[in-house]
């Protein structure tokens, strides 16, 4: 009894909570005036990413602060690695009609990705109905949504909000979580800024957030610009929809499946490549890529479908994404 008593006193020393966060989004002092606006309060700088992850036609407003006195070292490659302090905002919203890009909208979710000293936590804040607050729900949840696309046309999607844990599967590298999309090819672009227009890294690098930034630098097409390669356009959309996760490190890396820009062309790329584990999701193919046969092919196959136990990517959508499908269709059909 008395070893036993030692150990539990042994446990109640070392036992280290973690850190509580904001029940309100408001809690964070990222945005001034009202909450729904999203006007970045001073020291929060709005971001844009070239070619974004599609999330069932959502629209975002990207934020970073930067802990005070920091900045962030540029580098060509990967993700750019942010400081511990560093809180990163992404709100998912629709507009009421696309056709109208600046009318009413309904915000769905605010992600927080979090560094603390034991490294990211990533939060999901759900909107109230009043678009007044975001409240943290660990569980996640849905909510459905109504709005007209570009057409004019009604859709209907049941907006899926991730929990704490399923973000670990988009956002993990070797087991540790990451952010994914702001890197030198995503945000060497111009945005518009207070001041006016001007491209994001120069901005970084003007306000003392970024040191070190390269005059020559990687740069994405957008993957919906019809006037750029078609091949560019397919690497922009696979490395930010597919890559995070099908790479040497990422949660679908035992798939041998790598979808990183880099690897564009060889076999780990899907070029006649069997998969690893054939199943259910293989729709009985016999390769992710045939060239010049997307119907043959396994990419396109699981980007096509939204049954659960097939589609691709598994998470962060719930409906097919029409036009991405059709890129990669178009591209399949090109390949020799």
């Amino acid at each position: 009894m008395r070893y036993l008593g030692f150990i539990l006193l042994l446990g109640l020393f070392s036992y280290q909570p973690g850190p509580k966060f904001p029940s309100k989004l408001s809690d964070y002092g990222l945005f001034e005036g009202e909450l729904k606006n999203q006007f970045p309060h001073s020291g929060v700088t709005p971001y844009e990413l070239i070619s974004p992850l599609f999330s069932d036609y959502a629209h975002k407003l990207r934020f970073i602060q930067l802990p005070s006195g920091k900045s962030v070292a540029y580098n060509p490659d990967s993700v750019f690695q942010f400081p511990v302090g560093t809180r990163i905002a992404k709100t998912f919203y629709f507009p009421m009609d696309e056709r109208k890009p600046n009318g009413s909208r309904r915000l769905m979710e605010t992600r927080i990705l979090s560094h603390e000293p034991t490294g990211w936590v990533a939060l999901p804040y759900i909107w109230n109905e009043e678009q007044t607050e975001a409240y943290l729900e660990v569980a996640g949840g849905t909510s459905l949504v109504e709005f007209k696309n570009q057409q004019g046309k009604k859709q209907q999607v049941n907006y899926v909000v991730p929990n704490v844990n399923q973000c670990k599967g988009c956002h993990e590298r070797d087991g540790t979580m990451t952010p994914i999309g702001p890197s030198a090819r995503q945000m060497n672009a111009s945005m518009q800024y207070a001041h006016g227009n001007e491209n994001q890294l120069d901005y970084w690098s003007r306000t003392n957030q970024m040191r070190d930034v390269a005059t020559s630098r990687p740069q994405f097409v957008s993957y919906i610009d019809e006037s750029a390669s078609l091949n560019e356009r397919v690497k922009a959309y696979l490395d930010i929809n597919c890559a995070h996760c099908h790479n040497p490190k990422g949660p679908a890396k035992s798939s041998g499946l790598f979808l990183d820009y880099r690897y564009y062309g060889t076999t780990a790329y899907g070029m006649m490549k069997s998969p690893v584990a054939a199943g259910r999701g293989s729709g009985g193919l016999q390769y992710d890529i045939v060239a010049g046969k997307p119907a043959e092919s396994i990419l396109h196959y699981r980007m096509n479908s939204h049954d659960p136990g097939v589609m691709m990517p598994e998470l962060g959508r719930s409906i097919i994404h029409q036009e991405g499908v059709a890129l990669i269709r178009e591209w399949i059909k090109s390949l020799n």
